[in-house]
């Protein structure tokens, strides 16, 4: 039996306009997927840490991500292959929103929201989105929005921040993890 699917918003904080991706995703994918996912629609490369954080309040000291960060989580660490989306929803209502870091050096925040649940299920699924993603190794939301504001070069020929068509992006993951 399908267990249904959960559409996701995700958009990166710090950044006007908004760089947003919503999608599908079967809710019995593990947190592990749900990073693949990410990476793919946003456009990053998969090459630098990344971890889901929740809690309640502010203070967002729970962390759900690859083994080896569980000596830096404060609170609770939960391995992200262990972890599926719909054990980590529950019986909770949505929406429910959590954060996505990637690459710790340059921090970019994107919060991730489960919109709701769909009874159909299938394969994860891109279903709009505007604006393209920064550079990998840009240097973080500060950096993009001076060259978005022309304070400072752009370095990355061709980049177009407004170009982002969803028919061209696969959600397959695009290699796979190193050490794992």
């Amino acid at each position: 039996m399908s267990s249904g699917s959960i559409v996701v918003k995700v958009f990166l904080y710090q950044i006007t306009p908004v760089i947003w991706r919503r999608f599908s995703i079967p809710a019995d994918s593990t947190f592990e997927t749900l990073h693949d996912v990410i990476q793919a629609a946003m456009g990053w490369e998969n090459k630098h840490p990344h971890e889901f954080r929740h809690g309640k309040g502010k203070r967002l000291v729970d962390v759900i991500g690859p083994v080896g960060l569980e000596d830096q989580t404060p609170g609770e660490f939960q391995d992200e292959k262990k972890v599926t989306i719909a054990d980590y929803i529950g019986r909770r209502r949505l929406p429910l929103r959590l954060l996505y870091r990637y690459d710790f050096a340059e921090e970019w925040i994107h919060e991730v929201v489960f919109e709701k649940k769909e009874d159909e299920g299938g394969p994860a699924t891109l279903l709009e989105g505007e604006r393209a993603c920064p550079p990998e190794d840009f240097g973080g939301a500060f950096q993009y929005m001076q060259a978005l504001n022309g304070e400072i070069a752009w370095d990355h020929p061709g980049y177009d921040p407004e170009a982002f068509d969803p028919k061209k992006v696969s959600l397959e993951p695009k290699k796979e993890r190193r050490g794992a």
